[in-house]
C-alpha cells in the first residue's frame, strides 16, 4: 500500500438520481451535506429507486446554495426546488424505507408533477429536514444515538480503485466480457480512494480521511442497480455475475465499504444542537487528503 489518498468525492441530493463530483465536501454525523437529503415516493409512500425505475439514473440533481436542486433531464424542462418549508402538519407526512418509517417533508406540486411526468407513474419527491433526529443508525452499528441520511443503510460508502480493476480483469475472463470494463459509477460510492491493494478494505476497522476519523461498519451488499448503465439507464448481468462468483457472502454480492464517521462529542451550545447532531462535529474532505489505516 503506497500513499493512500482520496481521488473523488461524490454527492447524490436525490436518493438514486444522478450526483455531483464536488473538489470538497462537509461531512456531517449522517453523511456528506447535501447527500440523499430527497427521495422519491409512490403515492402509498414506498421510496422509489433505480431498482423499479432504471430512469432515475437520467435525472441530474444539482445542489444549490441553502439546500435547494436543481433537477434537469433530456426533454424535460430543467426545475428549481427550494428547500421546503413544513409550514402546516399536511406538508409532513410518513414514508417508508427498507420497512422503516420516516418523516419527511413534501416538495411541493411543482416537483411531483416534474417527476412523475419523467417516470410516467404519480410519485411524489420529499426532502428530509433534520436528519438529526428523524432517521436513527440500525441498532447493531450505532453508537450514541447516530443517526442517517436517506442513504439505504449508513452514512457514506467507500470504495477503491485498485478493486475496481480488480474486479474488472475478472469480468474480462467471465461469461460476459464485452460489458466491462465498467465506472466506478456503477457502484454509486460517497468517497474514492487509490492507492491500496485490491481489498484491502476488507480489513479496514477505522480509517483518516483528511481531518475526519470514520468507522468502517460492514462490506456493502450490492444489488441490480450496479447492473444498469449511469449514461443510458440500460441493464446488464455485471457485474453481480462476476461478484455471485467471487466476491458471495451468503446471499450477498460484495463491493465496497460502509462508513460512520467518528466525531468527538461538542458542548451541548444552542448555536450547535439541532445541526449538527445534538452537539457532535462536522469536517471536511479534500480531493488528494491522505487516507490513513488506523484500525
Amino acid at each position: 500500500m503506497v500513499n493512500p489518498a482520496l481521488s473523488a468525492i461524490h454527492v447524490y441530493p436525490v436518493k438514486s438520481a444522478a450526483g455531483a463530483a464536488p473538489l470538497e465536501a462537509v461531512v456531517e454525523p449522517w453523511g456528506l451535506a447535501g447527500d440523499r437529503r430527497w427521495m422519491v415516493v409512490e403515492p402509498g409512500g414506498r421510496y422509489v429507486t433505480q431498482r423499479q425505475q432504471a430512469r432515475m439514473a437520467l435525472v441530474s440533481a444539482e445542489p444549490l446554495p441553502g439546500g435547494g436542486i436543481r433537477l434537469s433531464a433530456a426533454d424535460h424542462e430543467p426545475l428549481t426546488v427550494a428547500v421546503p418549508e413544513p409550514g402546516d402538519a399536511a406538508a409532513v407526512s410518513t414514508v417508508w424505507l427498507h420497512k422503516e418509517a420516516v418523516e419527511v417533508v413534501s416538495a411541493g406540486a411543482a416537483a411531483d408533477e416534474w417527476f412523475s411526468g419523467f417516470l410516467g407513474s404519480p410519485v411524489r419527491l420529499v426532502h428530509l429536514d433534520d436528519p438529526a433526529r428523524r432517521r436513527p443508525l440500525a441498532p447493531d452499528f450505532a453508537r450514541g444515538g447516530e443517526t442517517v441520511s436517506l442513504a439505504d443503510e449508513f452514512p457514506l460508502l467507500l470504495t477503491t480503485t485498485a478493486s475496481l480493476d480488480a474486479l474488472n480483469s475478472l469480468i474480462a475472463q467471465g461469461d460476459h466480457p464485452d460489458e466491462g470494463p465498467l465506472p466506478m459509477n456503477r457502484f454509486r460510492p460517497n468517497v474514492v480512494v487509490e492507492g491500496t491493494a485490491p481489498w484491502a478494505e476488507d480489513d479496514w476497522q477505522r480509517i483518516r480521511i483528511g481531518e475526519v476519523v470514520f468507522r468502517v461498519t460492514k462490506p456493502c451488499a450490492r444489488c441490480v442497480i450496479t447492473t444498469t448503465d449511469q449514461e443510458t439507464a440500460e441493464r446488464g448481468k455485471e457485474p453481480l455475475r462476476t461478484l455471485a462468483r467471487h466476491r458471495r457472502a451468503g446471499d450477498q454480492l460484495l463491493f465496497g465499504q460502509n462508513l460512520v464517521p467518528e466525531f468527538p462529542e461538542l458542548p451541548e451550545l444552542p448555536s450547535a444542537v439541532g445541526l449538527l447532531g445534538e452537539g457532535r462535529g462536522s469536517g471536511t474532505l479534500r480531493l488528494g487528503d491522505r487516507v490513513e489505516i488506523l484500525e
